[in-house]
């Protein structure tokens, strides 16, 4: 594109500069005001009123060549200009989706990291809630055998069925029992 540029700007520069020669009957002409001139000297008198309108005519006719040829270079570099506007708008909007897509991309991994970290701590809190369960249910049975000891060891001392040997048997169980259940109680 940029070619095309300097090509018509050396075009048109170049057109400016024989712009003011005018070639009739094989001789350059020069017109510079109102005067034709052939090599430097002012002819404009020696020439007959036919000849001067038409190196006039053929002047005013390369003037108008390069007036469009310049207005044609001027609204190209604009239209490029405008291209170049509308293609960085592009790259502008471009960027900014690409920097949006970034963003969501951040945040959905954001939330996928606090889903993932919710999920262990429901999991956490179930095995949690799991052992406490189980540590009432450890105590509730310990307490139930403690409990069942001490009434089988008071009915029995209380019909007198006890030997001091099932006694002391006996004793050492609900001791046991009781420790047993002082470890169920910690746990819970």
């Amino acid at each position: 594109m940029k070619k095309i540029i300097v090509t018509l700007v050396l075009f048109v520069f170049c057109f400016a500069v024989n712009a003011q020669e005018v070639v009739y009957k094989e001789v350059t002409y020069q017109v510079k005001g109102s005067k034709i001139l052939k090599d430097g000297t002012d002819v404009t008198k020696i020439l007959s009123v036919e000849d001067q309108e038409h190196i006039r005519s053929e002047f005013n006719i390369k003037k108008e060549e390069l007036v469009k040829a310049e207005a044609e270079a001027k609204k190209q570099k604009e239209e490029q200009e405008k291209a170049k506007q509308a293609l960085k708008k592009e790259q502008e909007e471009y960027k900014a989706k690409e920097k949006a897509l970034k963003e969501q991309a951040k945040e959905q991994k954001a939330q996928e990291k606090a889903l993932k970290k919710a999920k262990k701590e429901q999991k956490k809190a179930e095995k949690a809630l799991k052992a406490k369960e189980k540590a009432k249910s450890n105590f509730e049975k310990a307490e139930k055998k403690h409990k069942d000891a001490i009434a089988k060891y008071e009915k029995l001392k209380n019909k007198g069925k006890l030997s001091p040997v099932d006694e002391e048997k006996s004793l050492e169980k609900i001791e046991k029992l009781q420790q047993k259940l002082d470890k169920a109680k910690d746990k819970l």
